[in-house]
Parts: C-alpha cells; sequence; structure tokens
C-alpha cells in the first residue's frame, strides 16, 4: 500500500508539469519575423500567463492537495466548453476540437482527480495507521 501512496503522490505532479510545459510550448508562436524583439519577448511573457498560473496553483496542491484537486479539475471542467467552443469556430470539426480538448484541459481534469485520490488515500492511511 506504501508504494501504491507514493505513486499516487507523484504521478499528479509529474503529470501536470509535463502538462504545463506543453501549454507553454505555445508561447513560441510569440516569435515573430518583423518584430522587434521587445515586441517578441512582452508577446512571449504575455503568452507564458497561462502557464504562470497553472505553476502557482501546482505549488498551492503540493502541499494542499485536496484544494489543487478542487482547483485544477475545476479548471478543466470549466475550460473544456470555452476552448472547444473556439477551436470549433476556428476550424469546424468536432473531430479536431475533441483532440484539442483531449490534449489541452483533460490532463488537468486527470491532475485535479488524482490530487484529490492522493489527498483521501492518504487521509485514509493516516487513519488506519493511527488506529491500529
Amino acid at each position: 500500500m506504501k508504494t501504491f501512496i507514493k505513486i499516487l503522490h507523484w504521478l499528479p505532479r509529474i503529470i501536470c508539469i509535463l502538462a504545463i510545459l506543453f501549454i507553454s510550448l505555445f508561447a513560441a508562436d510569440s516569435f515573430a519575423p518583423g518584430l522587434s524583439i521587445w515586441q517578441q519577448l512582452a508577446g512571449f511573457i504575455i503568452h507564458l500567463i497561462p502557464s504562470f498560473i497553472l505553476l502557482a496553483i501546482l505549488i498551492i496542491s503540493w502541499k494542499r492537495e485536496l484544494l489543487g484537486g478542487i482547483l485544477f479539475t475545476a479548471i478543466g471542467i470549466v475550460l473544456t466548453p470555452f476552448i472547444f467552443s473556439m477551436n470549433y469556430k476556428m476550424n469546424h470539426s468536432i473531430g479536431i476540437s475533441l483532440l484539442v480538448i483531449a490534449t489541452i484541459t483533460i490532463p488537468f481534469i486527470v491532475v485535479g482527480v488524482l490530487f484529490l485520490l492522493s489527498y483521501f488515500f492518504k487521509k485514509k492511511n493516516l487513519k488506519t495507521t493511527h488506529n491500529e
């Protein structure tokens, strides 16, 4: 059971870091010819704002798994219809829009659920070790 709890402890953190790094890759489109270096850097930083917000939530979640689980799950669920409709308006394809949802919002829902599971399994394990 200890190994399972350790895996459940680290899995949401690792997935979240990878998902944030993936989201951060989209900031690279701010570098375009014809713009000054300052305009490109400003655009790059602006494009990284979602990554900074997600990183802040990850830092909070590191010690407060219950809060992190709720926040990541809520972010994923709330952003899913918004991102789907935005992508559907751009490409008029349900399949592509679902693929975008699968790569952008679903990982954060999974991370949120894993943080919640980690919290509850640790809480349950703590109760059973104190009762023994």
